[in-house]
C-alpha cells in the first residue's frame, strides 16, 4: 500500500514535466520526428538550460522582429551617447523627459534657464547621467547634453548664418557674457544694438537672438551679434527711406549720439550727421553746446549719398545767415566791440555780432614792427574793441584793427628820440647779431652786437643780458620812413681804449702773471678789460728757459689795435732790450779809453768779448 502511494506521488510530480515536454513536442513537430527517428542525439541536442527555465523556443524570425522592435522603440542606457527626450511633465523644480526608456527621466529646470518657454511635448536632447539611482530613477542632464552638441551648433550656425537663442548672463568689460548652447560667448557693447547703449545692465536676465559672428577654435571663443540680425532690414529701410530724400527737405530727427566732431541724428529708421560747423552760425567748442541727447529738432537735409546710406544734415541752415543780418550802415572805420573766440599764430577772431567775425592780425595789434604772438595781446573771452579796415560782405570776410584807436607813436619820434639821446629800454627778444629793446609801446630799436660792449668780446647777446632786463641806451641813427631805430648801449660810457691806448702804447713795459698756455703762446691779463696774447718765441727767459703758467714777468707791448682790440706783449724783447744797452754802453766806454790810451783795436775786442763771456755766464 505504501509502495502505491510513493509510485503514485511521483507520477503525479513528473507529470507536468511529461505534459510540457509533450507540448514542447507538439509545438515542435520536427524535433519529435528527429527525437523518435534518432533519440541519443535528440537527447545530445536537448536544450536542458531553457527546459529548465520554462523558456520555450521561439521561431529565429519572430525573434528578428522582437529585437527589431525593441530596437525602435527603447534606448540602451549603457551608450554615453545624446538622445533626444520629450519633455512629459514639468514641476516647480523638475523637467520629467520621457527618452523610451524603462522609466522617465529628471532634469533640473535650472539646465533650461536659457529657454523659460520650455512646455510639455518639446524635444529637447539630453544625456543619461545616472542610468539608476537609489530609488531607481533615471537621471538625465541637458547641460551635459548641450556641452557635447555645442561646438558643432556653434560652427553650423557661423557657418550657415542661422540665427540661436542666448542667455545674457551677465556684464563683463566692454560687453556682456552669453549662454550659446551652454557655450559662454562675448557680445560687444557695439553689437547689442545699433543705437548707443547706455544701460548694459537692462539686458542681464534676458533671452535673445544672436548671429555668431566669429569663432576662435584655438582659444575656444565665441562672438556674437544681436545687432547683425537687424543691420541688414535696416539697410534695406535706410535704402528706401535715402530714396524718398531731397535736398533742402526739412525733417524732425531726435538726437542719437553726440561726438566732438558732431551730431548723430534719427531721422527715423536712417541716421544723418550734422557736423559741429553746420550746428551754429557761431563758433562752439563742442556740440554739447547747442544740443543734447534724446532732444528733438528740425533739420535740413544738405547732402546724402544713396550707395554709402550716408546723409549730411543742417541746423544752422534753418535760420538767416547773420551777415545777411549784418546792419548796412556799418562801414570801414567804424569801431566794433566784439568777443575773442579764436586765437592763431597769425592773430586773432573777434565776434562783431553773432556769426559774425572778423580778423585782427597780429600786426594791426600793436605799432611796433617787432611782431610778436596775439597771446601776447589778448586771450580767449576778452571783450575788445577795435576799428573797422576792411569789409566784404559779398565773401563775408572782415578785418579789424586795435592800434589804430591809439596814435601813431613813430608821428613825433624825432623830438621824442633824437639821435645822441639817452634812453630806458627793456630787452623783448634777441637775434644772432643783436638785441630787440622796446622803449615805449610801438617803439623797438635794435643794439648791434657790436655795440653792447666796448671791452667783452660777445659771441651771442644771451651772454650779456637777458629777456626782460632794463638797458639804458643811446639813439644811434634814426629812420623814420623804415620806422627803424637803432640804438648803443655802450656808448653809455667813454671808450676805455682810448685811454689804453696811451697805457700800453708800444715799446711801454709792464709787469704781469701768465695766465693761460694756448697754441702757439700765451696769454696774460693786464688788467679787467686787456688781455694780451704773448707768441711762443717772446717768451724765452734770458737763461733761454721759457715761461710757464703763474710766472710773473716784465713784458713789452709790441702791438696795439685798439680796433680790434688785440695786444701783443714779448718777455724775450725786454732782456734783449737790456743785452743791447749794455753792449752799447760798453763800446762807448771802449771808445774813450781808446782815445785817452791808445788803445788797440785789439784790446776794444778782447775787452767787449770779456764783457759778453761775463754776459753769458762764462
Amino acid at each position: 500500500m505504501a509502495e502505491e502511494t510513493k509510485n503514485q506521488e511521483t507520477q503525479e510530480s513528473n507529470a507536468p514535466e511529461v505534459q510540457e515536454v509533450a507540448g514542447m513536442a507538439t509545438d515542435s513537430q520536427p524535433e519529435v520526428v528527429e527525437q523518435q527517428q534518432d533519440p541519443e542525439k535528440f537527447l545530445e541536442e536537448f536544450n536542458w538550460h531553457n527546459y529548465e527555465e520554462g523558456i520555450d523556443p521561439i521561431d529565429d524570425q519572430k525573434l528578428e522582429e522582437f529585437e527589431k522592435l525593441v530596437e525602435e522603440n527603447f534606448v540602451d542606457t549603457l551608450n554615453d551617447e545624446v538622445v533626444t527626450g520629450t519633455v512629459i511633465n514639468i514641476t516647480d523644480r523638475d523637467a520629467i523627459i520621457d527618452i523610451n526608456a524603462k522609466s522617465e527621466g529628471v532634469i533640473s529646470l535650472n539646465e533650461f534657464r536659457y529657454n523659460p518657454d520650455l512646455k510639455e511635448g518639446d524635444a529637447v536632447e539630453v544625456l543619461i547621467d545616472v542610468r539608476e539611482d537609489a530609488t531607481g530613477q533615471l537621471i538625465l542632464s541637458h547641460r551635459k547634453a548641450r556641452v557635447i552638441k555645442a561646438w558643432e551648433r556653434v560652427n553650423k550656425a557661423h557657418d550657415e548664418g542661422l540665427i540661436v537663442n542666448g542667455f545674457v548672463k551677465c556684464r563683463t568689460k566692454g560687453g556682456m557674457i552669453v549662454d550659446v548652447f551652454g557655450i559662454e560667448a562675448f557680445l560687444p557693447g557695439s553689437q547689442i544694438d545699433v543705437k548707443p547703449i547706455r544701460d548694459y545692465d537692462a539686458y542681464v536676465g534676458k533671452t535673445m537672438e544672436f548671429k555668431v559672428v566669429k569663432i576662435n577654435h584655438e582659444f575656444k571663443n565665441v562672438v556674437v551679434s544681436h545687432k547683425a540680425l537687424i543691420e541688414a532690414d535696416i539697410e534695406e529701410q535706410k535704402k528706401e527711406i535715402i530714396g524718398q530724400l531731397e535736398k533742402g527737405q526739412v525733417l524732425e530727427g531726435t538726437v542719437k549720439n553726440i561726438t566732438s566732431y558732431g551730431v548723430f541724428v534719427d531721422l527715423g529708421g536712417v541716421d544723418g550727421l550734422v557736423h559741429i560747423t553746420d550746428l551754429s552760425w557761431s563758433r562752439i567748442n563742442h556740440p554739447n553746446e547747442i544740443v543734447e541727447l534724446d532732444q528733438k529738432l528740425n533739420v535740413v537735409i544738405l547732402d546724402f549719398d544713396e550707395a554709402k546710406t550716408r546723409i549730411q544734415l543742417g541746423l544752422k541752415q534753418l535760420s538767416q545767415h547773420p551777415w545777411e543780418a549784418l546792419d548796412n550802415e556799418l562801414k570801414v572805420g567804424d569801431k566794433v566791440k566784439g568777443k575773442v573766440v579764436v586765437i592763431a599764430d597769425y592773430g586773432a577772431f573777434i565776434e562783431v555780432a553773432e556769426g559774425v567775425e572778423g580778423l585782427i592780425h597780429v600786426s594791426e595789434m600793436s605799432w611796433s614792427t617787432h611782431l610778436r604772438s596775439a597771446q601776447d595781446f589778448v586771450n580767449v573771452g576778452d571783450e575788445v574793441e577795435a576799428q573797422i579796415l576792411t569789409l566784404d560782405r559779398e565773401d563775408r570776410k572782415m578785418s579789424l584793427g586795435i592800434k589804430q584807436l591809439t596814435p601813431d607813436p613813430w608821428t613825433d619820434i624825432t623830438s621824442k628820440y633824437p639821435v645822441g639821446s639817452r634812453h630806458s629800454g627793456i630787452v623783448r627778444n634777441f637775434t644772432n647779431f643783436g638785441v630787440f629793446v622796446e622803449l615805449e609801446e610801438g617803439i623797438d630799436g635794435l643794439i648791434y652786437i657790436s655795440d653792447l660792449s666796448w671791452t667783452k668780446k660777445i659771441k651771442h647777446p644771451s651772454e650779456f643780458t637777458n629777456v626782460g632786463d632794463t638797458l639804458e641806451v643811446v639813439v644811434l641813427e634814426l629812420d623814420v620812413d623804415g620806422r627803424k631805430l637803432s640804438l648803443g648801449h655802450k656808448q653809455i660810457e667813454s671808450n676805455p681804449w682810448d685811454k689804453y691806448e696811451e697805457e700800453f702804447a708800444v715799446g711801454t713795459t709792464h709787469t704781469a702773471e701768465i695766465s693761460e698756455i694756448v697754441d702757439k703762446g700765451a696769454t696774460i691779463d693786464f688788467n679787467e678789460d686787456i688781455t694780451a696774447f704773448v707768441p711762443q718765441r717772446h717768451l724765452e727767459k734770458e737763461d733761454g728757459s721759457k715761461l710757464k703758467k703763474g710766472e710773473e714777468a716784465e713784458f713789452q707791448i709790441i702791438e696795439f689795435n685798439k680796433e680790434f682790440k688785440r695786444v701783443v706783449a714779448s718777455h724775450a724783447a725786454v732782456h734783449r732790450e737790456e743785452e743791447q744797452k749794455i753792449v752799447k754802453q760798453a763800446a762807448k766806454k771802449a771808445a774813450a779809453q781808446n782815445s785817452s790810451n791808445n788803445t788797440t783795436i785789439g784790446d776794444v775786442n778782447a775787452d767787449l768779448q770779456a764783457l759778453k763771456d761775463k754776459m753769458e755766464g762764462k
